[in-house]
C-alpha cells in the first residue's frame, strides 16, 4: 500500500504525522510524496478552533472530490474529538483514526483500504508514558530541525482550550527518553530541536514526588550532549514559568534564550474568568526578569481578543500591556467557542466585528514593536540554518536562533548554501519581519556566537 498524510494543525500534531508515517512503513508500506501517486491519503486533521475544523473538512471533501477512487482515512485531532459525528456525517471519510494510540495506525490504514470503514479512537491514556517514543524516519521539517514532543495532553483547563477534550491530561515523558530522542536525532545531523507540548512549564509534575521542577533538569540533560546543536523551548505557560532555565541558558549558548510565553490576555478580571492567574504587572514584571537575566531574550506571545466578557477596559489594559512590554513576536486570534468547554455557555459574547476589530488594532501597533526589536541584531553575526534555496536567485532562506519555525520572520541569506547547513552571516537589515544577512567566514569572527 502505498499512503499520502495531508498534514493540518500544529507542531504536535506534526510529530503525530511524522509517527503515523514512521508505523506505516515499519509495517511495510510505502510513503508517497503526493496525493496522486497514493492508494490511500491520510489527512492528518486539526479539532482545536472552529477555523481549523473547516480548514481540515475542507481538506478531506477537496481531496476525495479530486481522487474519488482513493481511499481517505480522516486522522489526528478532529477524529479524536468527533469520531462518531465523522462516521456517520462525513461521507467521504472511508476511515476515522484519533491521535490517543498511534500504534493503531497500521490496523486503521488497512481496514480503511480493504473498505471497512473503521472508527479507532480510543480515550486518551492517563498516567505517565513510559514506552520510548516511535524513532520516526521522515521529518515533516526543513533539513537540520526537529520537534520533539515532550508531554501530551494538558491539566490547566483554561476555559477556553478543548485541548483536554482533544488530547486528556497532562502526561510527561521520562528525562531519559527524551535525551536519548535528542542524542539520536543529534547523530542524524540535526541542528535545531525543538521542544513542544501543550505547556513545558508543567513538564513532570504529573510525575509521582515531583513538584513540576523538571524541565531545568531535561535542559541540563540536553546541555551534557555531545555536538553542534540548538535547543528550542516553545510554549510555557507564564503563570508558573521555571525561573531556573535561565541559569541553564546563561551557562550553555546552544539552550536558547527564546521564550514563548502565551499570556493571552494582560487584564487580571479577564484572565480569571478563562482561569488564569496573571494580571499586566504580574507578567511585566516576568518580562523583566528575563531581559534582566538574559538582555538578549527572544520573547515572543500569543493574545486572545474576544472572549466572553471582554471591554473596552480590558482591552485597553491590553493594548497598554502590549506597548509597555515591547514583546520580540506576537500573534493574536480572535475567541473561538468550543463546545464542551466552560466559556462554550459564558454570557456576554463579544461580537466577531468588534473581535477582529481589536485584533488588527493589536497587529497594527505590533509591526513597528517587532522591527524595532529586531533593529538590535543589525551588524551582529548569527548562525543561519538554512530552510531552502531561492530558485533562480543566489539566495537563501533561513532562520537564525531568535526565530521559531513557521510563525517568525526568516533570514534572507546571500549565497547558494545546502538546506541544513548552519551558516555564519552578518545581519546586514531588517526588512519587516525578516532579516537581511551575508555569510561571513567563521573562523575570523572575534568572539563567541550563540548558536
Amino acid at each position: 500500500m502505498r499512503f499520502w498524510i495531508d498534514q493540518h494543525g500544529c507542531a504536535k500534531n506534526q510529530v503525530d504525522g511524522e509517527e503515523l508515517a514512521a508505523r506505516l512503513e515499519a509495517s511495510g508500506h510505502e510513503y508517497v510524496e503526493s496525493a496522486e501517486m497514493a492508494d490511500l491519503i491520510i489527512v492528518n486533521t486539526c479539532g482545536f478552533i472552529e477555523s481549523a475544523k473547516k480548514e481540515s473538512l475542507g481538506a478531506v471533501m477537496d481531496l476525495k472530490a479530486a481522487w474519488p477512487d482513493k481511499k481517505v482515512l480522516v486522522a489526528g485531532c478532529l477524529s479524536q474529538r468527533y469520531p462518531e459525528e465523522l462516521a456517520a456525517g462525513l461521507s467521504e471519510a472511508d476511515g476515522i483514526f484519533g491521535n490517543a494510540d498511534l500504534s493503531l495506525a497500521t490496523a486503521a490504514a488497512v481496514a480503511t483500504i480493504t473498505g471497512e470503514h473503521p472508527v479507532l479512537a480510543p480515550p486518551q491514556p492517563s498516567g505517565v508514558t513510559e514506552t520510548r517514543a516511535f524513532e520516526r524516519v521522515r521529518l515533516f521539517d526543513f533539513p537540520g530541525t526537529a520537534h520533539v514532543k515532550i508531554t501530551e495532553g494538558c491539566s490547566n483547563n483554561c476555559t477556553y482550550c478543548a485541548i483536554p477534550l482533544i488530547r486528556g491530561e497532562l502526561r510527561s515523558r521520562r528525562i531519559e527518553d527524551i535525551a536519548e530522542e535528542c542524542r539520536v536525532l543529534i547523530r542524524r545531523g540535526i541542528k535545531e530541536l525543538v521542544l513542544i507540548g501543550q505547556d513545558l512549564g508543567a513538564f513532570g509534575s504529573d510525575l509521582a514526588g515531583r513538584t513540576g521542577t523538571e524541565l531545568p533538569e531535561l535542559l541540563e540533560a540536553l546541555s551534557a550532549l555531545d555536538g553542534d546543536f540548538r535547543v528550542r523551548v516553545l510554549y510555557i505557560h507564564p503563570d508558573h514559568f521555571p525561573e531556573r532555565i535561565l541559569e541553564v541558558m546563561l551557562r550553555d549558548p546552544r539552550i536558547l534564550p527564546y521564550f514563548d510565553l502565551p499570556f493571552q490576555h494582560a487584564s487580571g478580571t479577564l484572565l480569571h474568568t478563562m482561569n488564569r492567574r496573571g494580571n499586566d504587572a504580574i507578567y511585566l514584571d516576568l518580562i523583566r526578569r528575563i531581559r534582566s537575566a538574559l538582555p538578549d531574550a527572544m520573547i515572543r506571545s500569543t493574545f486572545l481578543v474576544g472572549f466572553p466578557g471582554e471591554t473596552d477596559d480590558d482591552f485597553a489594559v491590553l493594548r497598554r500591556f502590549q506597548e509597555d512590554a515591547q514583546l520580540d513576536w506576537l500573534g493574536v486570534f480572535t475567541y473561538s467557542r468550543e463546545e464542551g468547554t466552560v466559556a462554550y455557555d459564558m454570557k456576554h459574547r463579544v461580537a466577531k466585528k468588534l473581535a477582529n476589530a481589536r485584533k488588527n488594532e493589536i497587529e497594527t501597533a505590533q509591526t513597528p514593536i517587532t522591527e524595532a526589536r529586531l533593529a538590535r541584531f543589525v551588524g551582529r553575526e548569527i548562525r543561519v540554518l538554512v530552510e531552502e534555496k531561492v530558485e533562480g536567485e543566489e539566495l537563501a532562506l533561513g532562520r537564525a536562533w531568535m526565530q521559531a519555525p513557521d510563525v517568525d520572520g526568516l533570514v534572507v541569506l546571500r549565497g547558494s548554501h545546502a538546506p541544513g547547513d548552519l551558516v555564519p552571516a552578518r545581519v546586514l537589515a531588517v526588512r519587516g519581519v525578516d532579516l537581511d544577512a551575508v555569510p561571513t567566514d567563521e573562523a575570523s569572527r572575534p568572539g563567541k556566537v550563540r548558536a
